[in-house]
Order: structure tokens, then C-alpha cells, then sequence
């Protein structure tokens, strides 16, 4: 048991997870817009989901304390490191057009945990973009919407019309829902300064947001020109979901509550669509 503990933690602390639910979500538009899978920008994604969460969550630990790092930290870094591999490899099989909005997206990653702005900005002395107030929860979500819904079209030459700014409104809005129970649960960790969205309205209205924004989310799929049926079934039932999970969220949570469960609602959005799919 403690063997399949520490995989499982593994599973969860060296991003596996969230990189897959970005895979998901990458597949799902793919689907949405029947365009058939796309291997090179799904493993793109998968391996840049990798390299990109552990670079911000390790950055600074692999930076101070290099010498002294505890083993699992340590196999994290070597996996992430051959996730980096692979992310250059599947690189340079994307289109051009693919690569300058992916070095906009690297950009935003890169001073998301990096320093280097001046100091009057920011809530301590970390002076990167994920420590101005109130700023993060939108640049996740940006940064995801525009991965997942904009890169797998670009780099299938689809063209970017009114549906598909519609569809990266939507994901930028149901990512933004995902991110409240994390904010939610992190109440008791956060400075004041970093102004969330619980800590600016509290818990109780978060969750109404978070209701009105799926509300938003599922109305926005009306004003596409091409609607199909599975992909409406399944969207209503993923907020409805979605929305019970961030109604009973609250700040002492189970281990694995959000970092499983919640951000593992992706994957159950595509696995939905599959099975739909499947007896259609």
C-alpha cells in the first residue's frame, strides 16, 4: 500500500495529472471541431503541461535548496527533465504558425515564476507574475484556453472564426470555475496581499460566481453556428458536475479533493464524449 501511495503522490506532485487534463481538453476541441486526433499537438501538450507546472512549482525550491533535495523531489526533476526532451522533439513537428503563439504562451510561463519586475507591484519579495494581486487564477486561465482551444486549430490550419472565440470564452470561464475550489482550499495558506477571489468575496459568493460563470459557459454554446447534440449533452452535464464539486468544496479539504478530483473533471469530459460517441 505505501508503494502504491508514493506512485500515486508521484502521479500527482510531478503533474502527470494536470498534464492530462490539458491533453483532454486539447482532444476535446479537436473533437468539437471534427478534426481527426492530432498526436503531435496532443503529446505537445501533455509534455509542455509537464515541464511548464514543474518549472513553476519547483523553480525556486531546485534553485535554493539543489543539494539537499529529498529523493522524491529529485526523481520529479529527472522525469521533468525528459519531459523536456520530449517537448522539444514534438516542438518541432508543429506548424510555424504554432510556434509563435506557443513562445507567447512559454513567455507567460517563464515570468509567471521567474522574477523580474519592479517590486512596487507585487505582495513580497517573489516580483513575478504570480505574485501580483489578483492576477493568477486569469493567467492560468488564458494560458490553458489558449493551449487547448487556439494551438490544435492553428496547427491544423482551422480557420478562427466566431465559434471558436466562443469556445476559448468558454474555456477560459470553466477554467477559471476549476480554479476556485483550489482557491477556495488555499484560504488558509495565502497572504492577504495575493487578493483571490475567496479572500476578496469570501467563500459564499465565490461559489455563486462560479455558478453564474457556468450558467455563462453553458448559454455561450447557444451563439455557435454549429451545435451538436453529444457535445450539448455532455457540456451541461460537465458544469452541472463542476458545479457541485465547487458548491461543496471548502477550506479543509481531503488530500486529494482538488488536486485529484477536481482537476481531473477534464478527463472525465472526454472520457463522456468517447462513450457518447461510442453508442452513436
Amino acid at each position: 500500500m505505501t508503494i502504491l501511495k508514493k506512485l500515486f503522490d508521484f502521479y500527482i506532485n510531478s503533474s502527470i495529472h494536470v498534464a492530462l487534463s490539458v491533453f483532454s481538453l486539447t482532444w476535446i476541441t479537436l473533437m468539437e471541431y471534427d478534426i481527426p486526433c492530432d498526436a503531435d499537438v496532443l503529446y505537445f501538450v501533455f509534455f509542455s503541461s509537464i515541464t511548464g507546472y514543474n518549472f513553476v512549482k519547483y523553480f525556486g525550491i531546485a534553485k535554493f535548496h539543489h543539494r539537499r533535495l529529498a529523493r522524491s523531489l529529485k526523481a520529479i526533476q529527472v522525469f521533468s527533465f525528459f519531459s523536456f526532451l520530449m517537448l522539444c522533439y514534438y516542438t518541432l513537428k508543429l506548424n510555424t504558425l504554432s510556434l509563435l503563439c506557443i513562445v507567447g504562451f512559454a513567455l507567460v510561463t517563464f515570468f509567471y515564476a521567474i522574477p523580474f519586475l519592479p517590486k512596487r507591484f507585487f505582495i513580497d519579495n517573489h516580483y513575478n507574475l504570480r505574485r501580483i494581486s489578483g492576477l493568477k487564477v486569469y493567467l492560468i486561465a488564458l494560458v490553458w484556453s489558449g493551449v487547448t482551444v487556439f494551438l490544435p486549430l492553428i496547427n491544423n490550419d482551422y480557420p478562427i472564426n466566431v465559434d471558436v472565440v466562443i469556445t476559448g470564452i468558454q474555456r477560459f470561464l470553466f477554467i477559471i470555475v476549476l480554479m476556485l475550489p483550489f482557491e477556495i482550499r488555499d484560504l488558509q495558506y495565502d497572504s492577504l496581499k495575493l487578493a483571490t477571489i475567496p479572500q476578496k468575496i469570501g467563500v459564499r459568493w465565490t461559489k455563486i460566481i462560479g455558478a453564474l460563470l457556468l450558467m455563462c459557459f453553458c448559454f455561450l454554446e447557444f451563439f455557435k453556428n454549429k451545435v451538436t447534440i453529444n457535445y450539448l449533452i455532455v457540456l451541461f452535464a460537465m458544469a452541472l458536475i463542476t458545479m457541485l464539486f465547487v458548491i461543496v468544496s471548502k477550506k479543509n479539504q481531503g488530500m486529494y479533493y482538488s488536486s485529484f478530483f477536481v482537476e481531473g473533471l477534464p478527463i472525465l469530459w472526454l472520457i463522456m464524449l468517447f462513450f457518447l460517441d461510442y453508442f452513436n
